[in-house]
């Protein structure tokens, strides 16, 4: 394998937030604010619940992001697409994703501490599932499930950050905020494991694509999305949210329907620009459609 030589210190830091993919964090880091939002929704959120919430976002993604790629190093080293990320072509050192991990492990346990009794008391169970779901393509092929329930804990984790609870009647929303999250992830996330089946069966791997073929994940993908959009409703119609927020709901089936346009079984050419730039579109776009209809309203 070649060993790419190091490069200056601005290069480490690009390396390292490529390796966790930093950008990537336009998926969830929306999600968390309308967990937020609609947690108080009779006020607004304090600006120290608003910080912190931001830090144990981005601390929790880097510890999962951190953790995926150690325990995923030598299986990314061997697939062609992945062989030339930071990690396998060592332009990022294997201590230096355990200091960050580590780093960002200590921040998230900050964060849940200054958030309340309930976000720390919650917190190991969370961690279970940072860390954990990077296994569970080993093991079964329902793991694309898994990891849109861990990210589904991120809307969740910011409802009880600001609510401090979340078995009552009225902690519904968090619940419908899981569900959609975690339906949205895992629905592409099954368009993203398509391009690898044929690595996958070659390595052992498991997911869904390669247990049933790519046509059948499209088609499971779909239907996670149309879920997704169901839930969304429901959500929009217990808060009693306004027309911004229906607005935007048709903008986000929109652009749903235009990503499952944008792969087909035979045809995964336009994948990266479903998976990166339409799924960044969706969550954004309703970020922003709760936002109005709360100051609308």
């Amino acid at each position: 394998m070649h060993t790419a030589k190091p490069g200056t210190v601005l290069d480490r830091i690009r390396d390292f937030l490529a390796l966790i993919t930093f950008e990537h964090t336009v998926f969830a880091l929306p999600f968390a604010y309308l967990g937020m939002l609609l947690a108080a929704r009779d006020g607004w959120p304090t600006w120290h619940q608003f910080l912190w919430i931001t830090v144990a976002m981005a601390a929790a993604r880097t510890v999962a992001m951190g953790a995926n790629r150690i325990i995923d190093r030598a299986i990314e080293a061997d697939n062609p697409r992945t062989a030339s990320r930071p990690l396998p072509s060592e332009r990022v050192r294997p201590v230096t994703v355990w200091v960050g991990s580590g780093l960002s492990a200590m921040i998230l346990t900050v964060a849940a501490w200054q958030l309340g009794p309930l976000p720390l008391t919650l917190l190991p169970g969370a961690a279970v599932f940072l860390i954990g779901y990077s296994y569970t393509k080993r093991i079964t092929w329902l793991s694309h499930f898994v990891l849109g329930l861990t990210d589904g804990l991120v809307p969740m984790g910011a409802w009880v950050a600001v609510r401090g609870s979340l078995f009552t009647s009225s902690d519904l929303p968090a619940w419908l905020l899981l569900g959609a999250v975690t339906t949205w992830i895992s629905g592409f996330d099954l368009i993203y494991a398509c391009q690898d089946v044929a690595f996958d069966r070659q390595a052992g791997l498991h997911s869904i694509p390669t247990r049933f073929g790519a046509a059948a994940a499209l088609r499971l993908s779909t239907l996670c999305h149309l879920v997704t959009l169901s839930l969304l409703l429901w959500l929009g119609a217990w808060v009693g949210l306004g027309w911004p927020y229906w607005l935007g709901m048709v903008i986000v089936a929109a652009l749903l329907i235009y990503e499952h346009v944008l792969v087909r079984p035979d045809d995964m050419s336009r994948l990266n620009v479903a998976f990166l730039n339409i799924n960044g579109y969706v969550a954004v776009t309703l970020l922003a459609s709760v936002v109005a209809a709360l100051f609308v309203g």
